[in-house]
Parts: C-alpha cells; sequence; structure tokens
C-alpha cells in the first residue's frame, strides 16, 4: 500500500471484556511491520479489561483520537465486541471510513459489529463460529481469513496470526508479511 513512502496507521479498539490474544497479537504484529499503532480505549480509563481479566493500558482514549488512520481494527471477545458494537462514537467513525473506503479489520465475534450495521450485505466474510446471523446479509466464508474489497475478517482467538499477517500484507507489502511470519517461526 504505502510503497515504504510513509508509515502506515492503525488503531485497535479495546472495549471492556475485548479478547487479549486478539488485540495484542495484532498490535505486536503490525508493530513489527513499523506499522504506527495507538491501542483506543472506548471504556472510562486507558486501563482496559479483557474477558479473562487481563488489564492493558490503551495508549488514547476514543476522544483522543485526531488523525485520520488507514485502518480500523476490533477485537473480538464477549463482552467485548457487544461492547464495542454499543459506542455510537465508534459506530459514526466506523461509518465515516466505510464511506471514505479505508480497511475495517475484526476478527472473531467482532465482525458482527460491521454486520449488524449492514456493511458486510453481499460481502465474503468470516466470524466465530455461531455468530454468523449477525453477519446481516454477508456470504459466509470458511476460512482463517477473508478479505473482500476493504472489509477484513477473521474466525477467533487461533486465527490471530494469519489475520494479523494479512493486515501485513494490506498496508505494508506482501514481503514484509512474509519476513514476519519467518522470522516468529509461524507455520515453519
Amino acid at each position: 500500500m504505502n510503497g515504504g513512502l510513509q508509515m502506515a496507521k492503525v488503531y485497535v479498539f479495546l472495549s471492556p471484556g475485548f479478547e487479549e490474544v486478539e488485540a495484542v497479537g495484532v498490535v505486536d504484529i503490525l508493530r513489527r511491520a513499523n506499522v504506527e499503532v495507538d491501542m483506543v480505549s472506548i471504556g472510562d480509563t486507558l486501563e482496559v479489561t479483557s474477558t479473562r481479566n487481563v488489564t492493558i493500558r490503551a495508549d488514547i482514549m476514543f476522544n483522543q483520537i485526531q488523525a485520520e488512520v488507514d485502518m480500523l481494527v476490533l477485537p473480538g471477545g464477549i463482552p467485548g465486541a457487544p461492547n464495542l458494537s454499543l459506542h455510537e462514537g465508534l459506530a459514526s467513525l466506523i461509518l465515516t471510513y466505510n464511506n471514505m473506503d479505508k480497511y475495517l479489520a475484526a476478527i472473531c465475534a467482532a465482525p458482527t459489529v460491521y454486520g449488524k450495521m449492514g456493511l458486510l450485505k453481499g460481502k465474503n466474510a468470516t466470524c466465530y463460529p455461531g455468530h454468523e446471523a449477525d453477519l446481516h446479509g454477508a456470504n459466509i466464508v470458511l476460512e482463517e481469513v477473508v478479505v473482500d474489497g476493504k472489509f477484513i475478517t477473521s474466525r477467533g482467538m487461533g486465527t490471530t496470526i494469519p489475520f494479523a499477517l494479512k493486515l501485513v500484507e494490506v498496508l505494508v507489502s506482501a514481503e514484509e508479511a512474509k519476513r514476519i511470519k519467518d522470522a516468529i517461526l509461524y507455520g515453519n
């Protein structure tokens, strides 16, 4: 995407009850690719507690978002994904980014946020098993990672690495994704 001319930038949204591996794994791999990542708290404090009681300190609060970024990423988790759905400011931001044809990525139960907004209608998408009905109008594809235009969806914690590598591929390059895959010994 950027051909090395400018650093890509991403927001990863943390809500109470987020799935920690899906959030931190994505942040880790993107930062290995020199993608600028801000973890954004949609709660009341920078400290956000995951579904398994791991507390992560976000980089910024939602109301501190100032810059336009290349991609929005939603980690899953219960009640993390439903909490994302309830945040009106995030819903507005997602609609703005969709209208700007920016990348919208989500993993596990979080693709339902886009689905409930009607954004996946007619698109190929995937999610955690049992949440397909909330992908309103999407063509369900049972693959680890599904890309349809600017939407990137993935199935769950176990698909975090291929999901994050796909994000690197679309934001930086396939070569950088392969370099990181080899460096972390994924699939070797």
